[in-house]
């Protein structure tokens, strides 16, 4: 095997990649090409056929033990492996390589897997990174004292008393807002937030336009998009949400006979609900 001098980075990948040197030459030329070894998950290369990979820029979307998933800017992913030769920067241990930790990426490739050689980041990134994923496991644990705490106060009861209900209306086959919707919304949201232990039940509806099918899927649709309003704009909190549902057809405010029937009935309706188990404690 003839090594190329002028390539130093080389022979720490092939270090790791290629099994350690004992016994006769003949065990060696064996054991390095033997398909079923594995080094850290990946199956070992024969050194001959490493050769410089492609660069990668983008950002840290998975992880999974020694796997990495880099998402670029155009949306794709690319799969790389690392190992103890990786060279991360600043010496920095492979527990620094976060989920959205922007990276650029060195590889070396051997058949269809990638290992990386080099990674590097900014300090300002992971910096950032490393506050998100603090931030996130704090809002983690709030959220779920939060949601165990009323779980004790309601118990397995499940009627309640229905303070308010707010009516959204739609288009005939559409799910998107207005802004007068999306106001109203939050003014519901800001209202129910001012009652103690108060939750909302959203529920979507449609008119008799289309098949049964259509209907379901379309109430929905209708009902999710609410939810995602009130939880990402209006910040109402996910674990105050009873579970949702779409009723279709069912229910109607008025006759499906008359326009004006119709556009009444298809609406999402916000429930400001209150367990009867602390209603007016």
């Amino acid at each position: 095997m003839r090594v190329i001098a002028n390539r130093p980075s080389l022979y720490a990948v092939l270090a790791i990649v290629a099994l350690p040197i004992a016994g006769s030459l003949s065990a060696q030329q064996q054991d390095a090409v033997d398909p079923s070894i594995l080094v850290n998950g990946v199956p070992a290369a024969d050194p001959v056929t490493l050769t410089k990979g492609p660069e990668i820029k983008g950002v840290i979307s998975a992880r999974q033990g020694d796997k990495l998933k880099v998402t670029t800017a155009d949306g794709n992913s690319t799969v790389v492996a690392i190992n103890q030769a990786t060279k991360i920067k600043g010496k920095r241990s492979s527990d620094s390589l976060l989920n959205g930790l922007p990276v650029t990426v060195k590889t070396m490739q051997g058949g269809p897997d990638l290992l990386a050689s080099q990674i590097n980041f900014q300090t300002k990134d992971l910096k950032t990174a490393t506050m998100i994923r603090n931030a996130t496991e704090r809002r983690f644990v709030e959220q779920a004292a939060a949601t165990e705490a009323l779980r004790g106060r309601v118990g397995d009861i499940d009627k309640y008393n229905i303070k308010h209900t707010t009516n959204v209306h739609f288009d005939t086959g559409k799910s998107n807002l207005s802004a007068e919707d999306k106001e109203q919304l939050c003014s519901t949201a800001t209202q129910a937030n001012a009652t103690e232990n108060a939750l909302l039940l959203v529920i979507g509806y449609t008119d008799s336009t289309g098949s049964e099918d259509t209907n379901q899927a379309l109430s929905e649709k209708r009902a999710s998009r609410v939810i995602n309003y009130l939880q990402q704009a209006c910040g109402w909190k996910p674990y105050r949400m009873l579970t949702p549902t779409g009723m279709a057809t069912a229910d109607p405010l008025a006759s499906n006979d008359t326009e004006e029937g119709k556009a009444q009935n298809r609406r999402v309706a916000v429930n400001v609900m209150v367990s009867k188990s602390v209603d007016n404690m």
